[in-house]
């Protein structure tokens, strides 16, 4: 058994899939396997990877004969893993070499928990952008018990995420999903294991135009509808009415991005309606009586969530402080 089980999916990345597995070959961790499964990509990715498995034997390849979407790659990925621990990256993205390492000791010291470390955001040719992925979250936990801010979206950096293998216990990505299995991945997880958070940038985050959100927006929407309302549905008796509103008002945005602004403002205020008494409540209703006019409805979710961003801002300063 290996040590660590790192799978990737990949999809024509040939731009950038190279720099991804050299990253990880070149772990200060060697004790690893990289299994790289290949939807069926349309250029040059296939012959790239034959040729990283060529030059070295931890690397298991598998190939796609048709495009299966993401969901279906990660699952053949997560069929294939023998080591003790398991994280993913993806085909486009880069660690820090000692990421491994550097976790691995971690873990050492908090046994039944899944860790994740900050991330730098970078371009298309891998320049940093000066932004890391945790100042695009508000929430200010980041370790302990995360399942109500997953629900939230108060999201982790999945590509620098490591755990335990025995976790899945049977866990897969929901392939009736094409871009947003990760996020119901992740929440099920964070059912029965809490979270520790490394302050430090182990892992890169490219941002590029060929990102799923920028090419089919409508169609992520979409699928953040219905995943929103399945976990409504899966654990409205289990969670917080402020979770629960939340989770109402992103629906309600949702349908005001595809332009269905009566659906909008009846998840709106079904939002105001569950959790009136909140801080919250002001931004829901404010939603729902400019739910007709989508630019003001914009502006208001602006200025709501700048004045959060600031509030959230100053709270963490003051605890630094103190």
């Amino acid at each position: 058994m290996v040590l660590v089980s790192v799978i990737m999916g990949s999809y024509n990345h040939e731009k950038y899939i190279g720099e991804a597995i050299e990253s990880v070959l070149n772990q200060t961790c060697k004790d690893l396997e990289l299994i790289i499964v290949d939807d069926a990509s349309r250029d040059n990715s296939k012959a790239i990877i034959e040729a990283y498995c060529a030059k070295d034997p931890r690397i298991r390849k598998f190939f796609h004969k048709v495009n299966l979407g993401i969901a279906r790659t990660i699952n053949d990925c997560l069929k294939q893993v023998n080591g003790k621990f398991v994280c993913l990256i993806d085909s486009d993205d880069l660690w820090d070499e000692h990421k491994l390492e550097k976790q691995l000791t971690v873990l050492s010291k908090n046994e039944g928990k899944l860790v994740w470390s900050e991330g730098t955001i970078v371009n298309s040719k891998g320049y940093p952008t000066g932004r890391t992925v945790t100042q695009l979250l508000y929430s200010l936990r980041k370790s302990g018990d995360l399942f109500e801010e997953l629900l939230r979206e108060q999201f982790v950096l999945f590509q620098s995420l490591i755990f335990e293998t025995k976790f899945l216990n049977g866990l897969k990505r929901d392939e009736a999903f094409k871009y947003v299995s990760d996020h119901r991945f992740i929440v099920e997880l964070a059912k029965n294991h809490e979270f520790v958070f490394m302050n430090e940038p182990l892992a890169k985050y490219r941002m590029h135009g060929t990102n799923v959100t920028r090419r089919d927006n409508k169609g992520w929407m979409r699928e953040r509808i219905a995943i929103r309302k399945h976990f409504l549905q899966q654990y409205s008796s289990s969670i917080s009415n402020s979770t629960r509103a939340d989770i109402y008002h992103k629906i309600g945005h949702a349908y005001s991005n595809l332009d269905n602004q009566t659906a909008a403002r009846y998840y709106y205020m079904k939002a105001f309606s569950i959790d009136h008494l909140h801080l919250s409540s002001a931004l829901y209703i404010a939603l729902a009586l400019t739910a007709k006019n989508r630019s003001i409805n914009e502006l208001s979710a602006k200025l709501y969530y700048s004045l959060l961003s600031y509030l959230t801002k100053k709270i963490s300063q003051r605890r630094i402080l103190t």
